[in-house]
This record gives structure tokens, sequence and C-alpha cells, in this order.
């Protein structure tokens, strides 16, 4: 049975496609949770008119309007407290966050990640995969620590690689984050999942350094 319903902030930077998975699920009450408010540092990512068509509140905070990434964390944090979150979710939020930011949330910011980690970390994932002709790639959600997409694995979800198209395995790797990504969120908001110390807990079991892996599951 579960307890009450677990408050979720999204930051995003773009689009928003998982949040809008994230939103169809929580509306499916597929997840017990809420989202609080939807924040992005780009006044013109599409996610916030999906924030606003679901009458979620949402808010700018643009990185350009201070001196320093510690400043723009600052005032992210501020607007992310007055809300109390259980989970923050980052969907396609393209900032770096500082090493302060991310100890005081450690444990509930968790990340998607498109390939299969630890390969791949950082940004062009797509185009390394194909120039170096790997047959699998994938998504990865994983808690957020100090090190770059280098934070506990929850789960994975893998492809074969079947295209040289860089625009086509995108659109294929975005499919399995908004399956993925919610999945997760589930898992934690209903208390399944959590992080404790440096490793991920599935029903109080350590799932391993690499996670789960989604398929195995469906």
């Amino acid at each position: 049975m579960w307890s009450r319903r677990s408050s979720i902030i999204v930051l995003i930077s773009g689009n928003g496609s998982n949040l809008q998975a994230i939103i169809n699920d929580i509306k499916r009450k597929e997840i017990n949770a809420y989202i609080s408010c939807v924040i992005s540092n780009n006044e013109e990512a599409f996610g916030i008119v999906r924030a606003q068509e679901s009458n979620i509140p949402s808010y700018i905070i643009s990185h350009t309007d201070y001196k320093s990434r510690e400043d723009f964390d600052n005032a992210l944090q501020k607007k992310i407290d007055e809300f109390s979150p259980d989970l923050i979710v980052l969907a396609g939020f393209m900032r770096i966050l500082s090493k302060n930011f991310v100890k005081t949330y450690l444990g509930k910011l968790i990340n998607i990640h498109p390939s299969i980690l630890p390969k791949y970390p950082g940004l062009n994932t797509h185009e390394r995969v194909i120039k170096d002709g790997s047959n699998e790639h994938g998504v990865t959600v994983h808690y957020v620590n100090e090190d770059l997409d280098g934070g506990p694995i929850c789960a994975k979800s893998l492809l074969k690689v079947n295209t040289t198209s860089e625009a086509e395995l995108k659109n294929q790797i975005n499919k399995l984050e908004c399956k993925l990504y919610p999945a997760v969120i589930k898992w934690i908001t209903n208390g399944e999942m959590q992080m404790k110390g440096s490793k991920v807990l599935m029903n109080n079991l350590n799932i391993g350094s690499q996670g789960i892996t989604f398929e195995d599951l469906r």
C-alpha cells in the first residue's frame, strides 16, 4: 500500500519529452507522486509549455543572469527549497551542477544519460557510438554525485545499433528514455528503490554496480 504522494521537481533545458512521459504516468496513477514545479535554465524550452498545459507551476532561472556557476546554483537551490521536494529529476537539464549543490541533495537527485554508463559519459553520445562502430547503445538512470555521469546506477535500457543515422539513433534512444525514467521514478517514490551510501538498493537488496536491466523486468 503506497503512502503519501511524493513531491517531485523536474529540471529541464529543452523539449521536455521525458517530462511529458513522467506527467503522463502520473496522470495514469502509475507514479504515486505529483510535480511541484518545473524549472528551466532556458526560457525557450518547450518543456515549459508542457508544464503549463498540465497546470504545473514553472519557473525560468537563466544561468546567463549569474556571474558564476555557484551563484546560479544558489538561486536554483533557493527556488527548489521553497517546495521541499522528495525527489529532484534532471530531465535534459544541460548544466553541470556544483559540488555544494550535489551534496545538498545527495540521495534525492537523479539523472538520465543517453549511453550505457560507464561508457560514453558527457556529450555527443550518439555520434561517438556510431563513430566507434558499437553494436549496442542505451540509456542509464543514476543518482547524481560529484562525478560527472558517475553516480550509483539505478537502471539501464539497451538496444542493438542498426543504423548509422545519428538522428534515427537519437529517436530510438529517446523512446527508451521515456519508458525507463518513469519506471525508476515509480520505484523511488513508492519506496522500493533508494540510494544508501554508494549503493542502490531495491527492496533493501543491493542491485550491484550496473543497476537493473529494464528489459529483464518486462
